[in-house]
């Protein structure tokens, strides 16, 4: 039961709880940054007009919302074999990648055809530039941490489907008990308010969040105020480089605190 949960939760509990809880110490709004999921929660969050009165600005960094052209061999090969689903069959809820179902799954994944895992931050993130040694092991060490298994079958939805909903609980039957209707509810993201400032920063080399990806989220955000919307592209930055990049202060850092002063 702890584990009965996915992005949706995510987006819809723990990100308003958080955000709600600086907001109330502080009395201010606040200036978000988030990296991958962390881009796909906010960014699903305030389509529905959740966190914006206590939002100033977003900054998001490697931003996921679409899937379909996601091309890291891993993810791929994952979400077209249903992994998270034939987890689920199997009574597991947790996903610890470092754990033995974790092991047995990376196995499986690096035996299929066309995947080569001899690299794997490589195959998960990309061909990353600009990581040194040091941060690779501080990453190594902390890193990956357990999630959910539905948030790995929510994952492989989106990717499958090209579209962004909430969780499908894979009938009609417990999607009507969830949600009312046969089918899980679409994420819009053309209805984020257009005056919230957002700032979406991405690599020409990332796997995880590609770059037609990208451009299918800013089409969805076409008719936002032209003033309140700055996308950074940072061609040789592969997926991990924004977080832990060696340059990435004078690269992407420096101009994201400057939006943030821009809209304080």
């Amino acid at each position: 039961a702890y584990w009965a949960w996915s992005w949706d939760e995510l987006a819809s509990y723990d990100l308003p709880a958080t955000v709600g809880f600086v907001f109330q110490q502080t009395g201010q709004k606040l200036h978000y940054v988030g990296h991958s999921m962390g881009t796909l929660t906010a960014l699903s969050a305030f389509s529905e007009a959740k966190l914006v009165d206590k939002i100033k600005s977003a900054a998001l960094l490697s931003p996921v919302a679409y899937l379909t052209s996601m091309t890291t061999p891993i993810g791929r090969a994952a979400a077209t074999a249903f992994a998270g689903e034939m987890l689920g069959a199997l009574g597991v809820a947790e996903f610890d990648p470092k754990g033995a179902v974790g092991t047995m799954f990376l196995e499986l994944v690096c035996a299929m055809p066309g995947v080569k895992c001899y690299d794997l931050m490589a195959s998960l993130t990309g061909p990353n530039c600009c990581l040194n040694d040091s941060t690779v092991d501080m990453f190594l060490k902390y890193e990956l941490q357990p999630t959910s298994v539905r948030t790995l079958v929510h994952f492989s939805q989106t990717f499958r489907r090209g579209v962004i909903t909430k969780y499908d609980y894979g009938s009609s039957t417990a999607n009507m008990a969830a949600y009312g209707q046969s089918s899980p509810p679409e994420y819009h993201m053309s209805n984020i308010p257009h005056h919230l400032p957002l700032m979406l920063c991405y690599g020409g080399g990332d796997m995880l969040s590609d770059v037609k990806d990208v451009q299918l989220l800013l089409n969805d955000l076409s008719n936002h105020d032209a003033d309140k919307l700055v996308a950074q592209l940072v061609n040789e930055y592969a997926h991990l480089d924004f977080v832990m990049g060696v340059n990435a202060e004078q690269v992407v850092y420096d101009g994201l605190i400057a939006f943030f002063d821009k809209h304080s």
